[in-house]
């Protein structure tokens, strides 16, 4: 299921004027719990960062998962560039930090948890495991949870 919903997201964002192939244009970025992971291909810990950040985004459907290129870069070297680091979910064409009043990294890699509103909650920076990412986001869930 969680690849249906990928399929259809990269071909809702593929429509948007100017994201090239295989890249989202801009999303809505509400309704799931959300991490943006910013990096770069000269990144060192981005690159072992990576294959933590595609195992938590297969891992749920109530999760989105987003890569932004910190360069800017666009087209086919955005792709080739993802395709050497192995980033196995959606590339975003553009920074939707802008759109959603998030203060752009200084440092990499950078990883940004939104709330369902598309509000960040969290930023982590250094490189991250699926286990750190899934605590950051438990504890973010739980102080979005009114107690009883």
């Amino acid at each position: 299921m969680r690849y249906v919903a990928i399929l259809a997201l990269a071909v809702l964002g593929a429509c948007s004027p100017g994201a090239p192939d295989g890249v989202l244009g801009a999303p809505a970025l509400a309704g799931n719990w959300t991490v943006i992971n910013y990096w770069a291909i000269w990144c060192g810990p981005c690159r072992e960062e990576i294959p933590e950040l595609n195992r938590l985004a297969f891992s749920s459907s109530e999760l989105d998962v987003y890569a932004v290129n910190f360069d800017e870069v666009q087209g086919e070297e955005l792709r080739t560039q993802a395709a050497d680091l192995d980033i196995q979910f959606p590339l975003l064409a553009t920074d939707p930090g802008p759109r959603l009043g998030l203060v752009r990294p200084t440092v990499l890699p950078t990883t940004v948890i939104l709330n369902p509103a598309g509000e960040e909650i969290t930023r982590l920076i250094g490189p991250q495991t699926e286990a750190s990412l899934r605590n950051e986001l438990r504890l973010a869930q739980e102080a979005a949870t009114p107690s009883p």
